[in-house]
């Protein structure tokens, strides 16, 4: 709709400045694309850009300079679900980041005792990644108005409902802000006021752009219409449908003050409808097309300028030289620099740096992390960090599991942050259920220099197991028991230090106490005349070091990555029943290797292998294989076709292949194969390599749940001619 009539004949003076307008509306914001491109046929010069919300979004980068086509071509290759939330790939996150994450499935603040939640799904931590590297050579502009296209974007001050105009400062920020709907995206502050969408006061700035020196207004609105109680079936739909009261009664008046209206046809998507981007961008196209003889016009009445051209950031790198951080009061600088995982200067890919963010923001000890890249000199770029540290010092988590070793299992976790120092973090897991168990881990984290942390351990279980496994000396003789229930007892304390180099690689070295105790009721009279044999009840003292290699995008069903994890303890004193100890090594190491092929195809490898060097008197400590499912301690090495605790020796050998399709998102089906050699010193006697002694096959089907994996798997062993089930529930602990 035009209310403002065209001048037949163009005067020699005249030179229209045209404003534009863009509406939020989620998803529907795209269709901005299609319009912008119809005004670029047209020849219309846009002078101003005023935005709300994804109309910020997509008004910012033009006004950076992008045109219509570009705007197309990046947001198509644009994974919005990824965009939307902040998870940090796996391959990205420090090896205390991955054991976190991969062990609780709610996690809550939980500071003075008391439960609350966080203020949105996301930070919206991608969302500024992504625009801080599209708008990287704007970077040094405050000033929206020094743009090529001045322009402004509209936000909300929470605190107060008043609606804010976002004209100066750092680009990314601003944009962000002004999409920031609540519930979904966590507020952002700017100049001490707690912003969200702005168009949850004005969702399309018209009078804005207007003041802004505009003649003539063209306006794109995407806003959703109200919808009918079918329509309303979540609560997010609901949430959205209230906003818009305002907006809509609102452009009543705004549709009338609007030059060229445009409004395209897009009531059949949604504010979240990322996945049909392509038919709403030409919803917009066709919508602005209806108008483009009077676009032509509109163009007509200007003057010929050629498009002021900025150098655009094609790179996939940059060369970061120096690092700035401001705002960083009980985190230091080496720890935010470790999680960064950034050592200066060095080049580093945006995909490297973005990761790094993301994993500083996983930590969940930073409310904001800005940033902005700063060109020093050609391609060289100085990168300011500006931190606000999170207020939540105390975290409750929890976690559930079913294995066949532990069997059912639930975990409480209290994690206290900053306890006694800077960077330190204090853990305890209590797990309840069929067995009694607890870990408690306190750390203080240097980053890149060396870490320190302290371990306690408690684990057990009771398991059925071969009277032979337990009690080789009585092999052969004439028991009247086939199996027995063995009582596993462990209390593991550790002290060690560790530091990460070359991004990716873990070094660590420690000393540790181990009580280890193991007993049956089902044999035996012990000195009080109850039923109890105990094996062992000793106390050991060893040094140890180790080194990981992880970059599995997925440690349950892994498309991609490498992984080595090696470790070598060396046994010195030992105080209890093991009379007969004397010194003695434990070296072993396993390798992963996962890689894709076709559609939804994946392959994992895997070998691993262990050792003792020295005295064979403690036999406590051998290697035991079988199972499936259950978090590793000590030497007890899943195997599939076999129970747990069925093999053991002093030395092992174990290789496996499995293959994995994704049928539907989550859900694996897969097929497995695996064969290992153990006994007593296999590689002093040749035995390793004289055949497979044990193998295993297994179909199994797995379903990615935010408890962790669900696995259900049917193994079958040709040496046993028999066959096993295993179930698995939740992430092990």
């Amino acid at each position: 709709m035009l209310v403002l009539p065209l001048c037949a004949q163009q005067r020699a003076e005249e030179d229209l400045k045209v404003g534009l307008v863009l509406s939020g509306g989620g998803a529907k914001g795209l269709a901005h694309i299609g319009a912008i491109k119809v005004l670029e046929e047209a020849g219309v010069r846009i002078d101003y850009v005023g935005g709300t919300s994804m109309g910020a979004i997509v008004g910012g980068l033009y006004a950076t300079g992008y045109s219509a086509t570009q705007l197309d071509s990046i947001f198509n290759t644009i994974d919005f679900e990824t965009l939307i939330q902040d998870d940090v790939p796996r391959s990205a996150k420090t090896f205390y980041e991955k054991n976190a994450t991969e062990k609780y499935a709610i996690t809550l603040p939980f500071d003075k005792f008391q439960v609350s939640f966080p203020s949105g799904i996301s930070k919206g931590q991608n969302v500024y990644n992504l625009i801080s590297k599209l708008t990287s050579h704007v970077s040094h502009i405050r000033n929206f108005d020094n743009l090529p296209i001045p322009f402004f974007c509209m936000a909300t001050n929470v605190e107060t409902g008043a609606q804010v105009v976002l004209d100066e400062g750092y680009l990314p920020r601003a944009i962000t802000a002004s999409g920031a709907l609540p519930s979904l995206f966590s507020p952002v502050v700017i100049n001490d006021q707690v912003l969200v969408d702005g168009g949850v006061v004005n969702n399309y700035p018209i009078d804005e752009v207007r003041a802004m020196g505009a003649e003539l207004i063209i306006g794109v609105d995407v806003q959703d219409s109200l919808r009918s109680r079918e329509n309303l079936q979540s609560a997010f739909s609901v949430m959205v449908q209230i906003n818009n009261f305002r907006t809509i009664e609102n452009m009543v008046q705004k549709r009338k003050k609007t030059d060229l209206y445009i409004h395209p046809n897009i009531d059949d998507f949604t504010v979240v409808s990322f996945d049909e981007g392509r038919k709403i961008i030409e919803a917009g196209h066709e919508a602005a097309g209806q108008y483009r003889d009077t676009l032509q016009k509109i163009a007509a009445r200007q003057r010929k300028s050629a498009k002021r051209q900025v150098p655009l950031n094609n790179s996939n790198s940059l060369y970061i030289s120096e690092v700035q951080i401001e705002g960083n009061t009980n985190y230091t600088r080496s720890y935010v620099l470790g999680k960064l995982k950034l050592k200066i200067p060095d080049e580093v890919s945006y995909l490297q740096f973005n990761e790094g963010v993301n994993n500083l923001s996983a930590t969940g000890n930073f409310q904001d992390i800005n940033y902005r890249f700063i060109e020093t000199d050609k391609d060289v770029y100085s990168v300011q960090f500006q931190l606000r540290e999170s207020d939540s010092k105390t975290l409750l988590r929890l976690g559930a599991h079913y294995d066949d070793l532990y069997r059912t299992a639930a975990l409480l976790n209290v994690t206290r942050k900053r306890l006694f120092t800077n960077n330190d973090i204090a853990s305890f897991d209590f797990i309840v259920g069929d067995n009694i168990r607890y870990n408690f881990n306190y750390y203080i984290d240097k980053g890149f220099y060396w870490s320190v942390g302290l371990n306690s351990r408690y684990a057990f279980f009771d398991q059925d197991v071969a009277v032979d496994f337990i009690i080789p000396e009585i092999s052969g003789e004439d028991i009247p028991l086939n199996e027995v229930e063995l009582r596993y007892s462990d209390l593991t304390n550790q002290i060690y230090v560790e530091t990460l180099f070359k991004r990716t690689f873990l070094l660590g070295m420690g000393a540790e106490h181990k009580w280890l105790k193991f007993f049956s009721e089902t044999i035996g009279v012990d000195e009080d005349n109850s039923s109890r044999t105990t094996f062992e009840n000793t106390n050991y003292l060893s040094a140890y070091g180790y080194l990981k290699y992880d970059t599995f995008d997925n440690s349950f069903f892994p498309n991609h990555g490498l992984y080595f994890d090696g470790d070598f303890h060396l046994y010195l004193f030992a105080e209890g029943d093991n009379e007969n100890f004397d010194q003695f090594s434990i070296a072993k190491a396993k390798i992963g290797y996962a890689f894709s092929f076709l559609d939804d195809f994946s392959v994992r490898l895997g070998t691993e292998g262990g050792f003792t060097i020295g005295s064979d008197a403690t036999q406590s400590l051998d290697f035991f294989l079988g199972g499936y499912g259950f978090k590793r301690i000590n030497n007890i090495i899943p195997l599939l076709g076999y129970e747990a605790l069925s093999l053991r020796g002093n030395t092992y050998l174990r290789s496996e292949m499995t293959v994995d399709y994704e049928i539907f998102r989550k859900n694996h089906l897969n097929v497995a194969v695996n064969i290992s050699n153990i006994g007593d010193d296999l590689f002093t006697e040749g035995q390793w390599i004289d055949g497979i002694d044990h193998s295993g096959f297994a179909l199994g089907y797995g379903l990615e749940t935010f408890l962790g994996p669900v696995e259900v798997k049917y193994s079958f062993s040709p040496e046993l001619d028999a066959s096993e089930w295993y179930v698995t529930a939740g992430f092990r602990f």
